[in-house]
């Protein structure tokens, strides 16, 4: 069955303090295209992240967001002693400095080295690794489970409107062959009217051979042919393909290119009415398509 590319899934859990979300967002894309945001301290997750997110859900472009808040002391941040005392006796050696400004405690903590995390990347990643991972991978079936949903409504969608084609395409093939016998009346009207108000006579051999030419020019069977093997192999591509958007989209182009041809070759009002309304039908599938995976 096929599954959409729009959805989203979420996923939370406290341990040891630190409060951790994650939500992944899913949008149509012909390709896969990802934006990952985590916090500086567990960055080197990313690729990891990434390679899970392609795995489990394919095509479209996915955002997925990481928060984390802790509430424990261990979250403040270090004071570098030695480099604040470095900064301070640097300051201290400035002749009249006193006199002029006062220090300010605040933004001496923001010099480059005074602050520092409490550990390093490794220890981040190997700390709150496993609950990331464990919430990444729920949040994604999550958003699958959304996808798919969302697959069955498209499913559902696109059979109406091939349903609908199916049916202009079977009145179009009854009245296919209307089409020469009408042609061959209209004809033989006109040639006997112009008769009529002329003394000359046109051979019934000369008349059969324009039908004939007609007839071959506008036999559109071989079109309504391949259009219905097209509309069956985009029912079957719904049913039976999880990953068939591209697949969907190919035999909607198809779909079109037949549906041209016919209302070229048939001059005949009836069946330009009806290929409209295929048209129009075809539009709509190659519209939805774009959202499947």
């Amino acid at each position: 069955m096929i599954v959409s590319m729009t959805g989203f899934g979420d996923a939370t859990a406290e341990r040891d303090g630190t409060h951790y979300s994650i939500e992944i967002r899913s949008l149509n894309n012909r390709f896969f295209k990802s934006i990952i945001k985590l916090p500086d301290n567990i960055s080197g997750l990313e690729p990891e992240i990434e390679t899970a997110l392609r795995e489990g859900l394919g095509r479209g472009s996915i955002t997925c967001i990481l928060k984390m808040r802790t509430n424990s002391a261990e979250a403040a941040y270090h004071i570098n002693i030695p480099a604040l005392t470095a900064y301070l006796q640097q300051l201290q050696q400035i002749k009249g400095l006193d006199k002029m400004v006062q220090i300010d405690l605040a933004s001496l903590v923001q010099l480059p080295g005074v602050c520092q995390e409490p550990r390093d990347d490794t220890d981040e990643i190997e700390r709150h690794g496993p609950i990331i991972r464990e919430l990444t991978r729920a949040a994604i079936a999550k958003l699958a489970g959304m996808r798919a949903s969302e697959g069955k409504a498209l499913h559902a969608d696109l059979l109406k409107h091939t349903k609908v084609i199916a049916s202009f395409l079977s009145q179009i093939q009854t009245r296919a062959p209307s089409v020469i016998d009408d042609y061959h009346r209209k004809l033989t009207q006109r040639v006997n009217l112009l008769l009529s108000k002329a003394e000359f006579q046109v051979s019934q051999d000369a008349l059969l051979k324009e039908i004939a030419v007609f007839a071959e020019r506008a036999d559109i069977s071989e079109e309504i042919q391949r259009l219905t093997s097209h509309l069956e192999s985009f029912e079957q591509a719904c049913g039976t393909d999880e990953h068939a958007g591209r697949k969907l989209d190919f035999i909607a182009q198809e779909m079109l290119r037949e549906a041209n041809t016919i209302a070229s070759k048939a001059n005949d009002a009836a069946i330009a009415r009806h290929i409209v309304e295929i048209k129009g039908a075809i539009d709509r599938l190659k519209e939805q398509v774009q959202n499947v995976e």
